[in-house]
């Protein structure tokens, strides 16, 4: 079983750690908020993970393929909510308590961490998680010949590599801001996410 597993906690892993535009929110979330108010979204992540998995084992190629026009409404919805976020991290001032831990800082603050419901629909609004899903239930569908024992395989290898992602690299966006001990230098990390945030958008129509 263990051998059977091992590639595809493989696969998933690569895709979950890969820099891209969910990678970058959990910096910027981590880096803004720190990792304790960062949870709902790494949790939206990791769910968004696990049900487009298991969407893609039970036959999601089918309905794009059925339906193109889905994919198309999709790229759109899913590009102008990430150069929303984009320009949203970009303009974010440094944090009320810049000079303390993030953990501490003032809840009150009219600036949010993303939400859990945000972060789930982020998934399902990107391309690219439906292309590397699609991809790994045709490259694993050889493991079972039930399609639900697939999703249910595929589902908990990406929640689970998703999870540690998020948490990795929010966990590198908190580091990173125990450094920062000034406003231009909040600025300036603020700024460079939200560019490498819009960057990631252009593989989706390439």
């Amino acid at each position: 079983m263990f051998e059977t597993l091992l590639p595809v906690l493989s696969f998933t892993m690569a895709a979950a750690l890969s820099p891209g535009g969910a990678t970058t929110l959990a910096t910027a979330s981590g880096a803004q908020f720190g990792f304790r108010r960062s949870v709902p979204f790494i949790l939206g992540i990791s769910i968004g993970m696990l049900t487009l998995a298991a969407a893609g084992a039970l036959g999601l190629a089918n309905l794009i393929q059925t339906f193109p026009a889905i994919e198309l409404v999709t790229k759109l919805i899913g590009t102008t909510y990430l150069l929303w976020l984009a320009v949203k991290i970009a303009m974010a001032p440094p944090p009320p308590t810049a000079q303390t831990s993030p953990l501490e800082q003032d809840t009150n603050s009219d600036s949010k961490p993303i939400p859990f419901l945000g972060a789930f629909g982020l998934l399902w609004l990107n391309p690219k998680g439906w292309a590397v899903t699609i991809g790994a239930a045709a490259s694993f569908s050889a493991i079972t010949q039930d399609p639900t024992e697939l999703a249910m395989i595929l589902g908990g290898a990406f929640a689970f590599s998703g999870m540690l992602s998020m948490a990795l690299w929010c966990s590198l966006g908190f580091s990173l801001s125990l450094l920062l001990t000034s406003d231009w230098q909040w600025r300036t990390v603020n700024v460079t996410l939200g560019v490498l945030l819009i960057a990631s958008v252009i593989p989706m129509w390439l």
